[in-house]
């Protein structure tokens, strides 16, 4: 029997999979449970609109993602921090702060957990952090942090 899996079924497929299962094992274990549906002619054209929906989904978000990508090229973020002796911040300079900048600065909305620091920012100067912004794009913030 061909049914279409609505989760993902451990050793026969994932999501939205059309797979072939034993009668028996549809009838008295898949169907109940609500795990997948019957492979008919309307839910198997249902299964590729949701398809289609989804790809063009992915392709609109994978846009945005480079659009943001080209404007972080073009804009550098500025953040004020107070120094003790030396040079060194009090604290560091986060993700989390730098999210907060590139909104207030370039109203460009990238979330904290995208920004990937290798170590926190712990001095003055002129850094570049790469940023990952899903489906394969990744960007670059030029961060500047200057004296309180």
């Amino acid at each position: 029997m061909k049914v279409i899996l609505q989760q993902d079924v451990k050793g026969h497929g994932k999501k939205g999979q059309m797979v072939e299962v034993s009668d028996g094992y549809a009838r008295n274990f898949l169907l109940p449970r609500k795990l997948a549906v019957e492979a008919t002619a309307e839910n198997v054209n249902t299964m590729k609109m949701q398809d289609k929906a989804k790809k063009a989904r992915e392709a609109e978000e994978k846009a945005q993602a480079q659009a943001i990508a080209e404007q972080l090229k073009s804009c550098q973020v500025k953040i004020s921090a107070k120094a003790g002796q030396g040079g060194r911040l009090f604290g560091s300079v986060t993700s989390k702060e730098i999210s907060e900048a590139l909104k207030a600065q370039h109203s460009l909305d990238v979330n904290k957990t995208k920004i990937v620091l290798p170590e926190p920012i712990k001095g003055f100067g002129s850094f570049e952090v790469k940023c990952k912004l899903g489906y394969e794009v990744t960007g670059t913030i030029y961060v500047l942090v200057i004296e309180a």
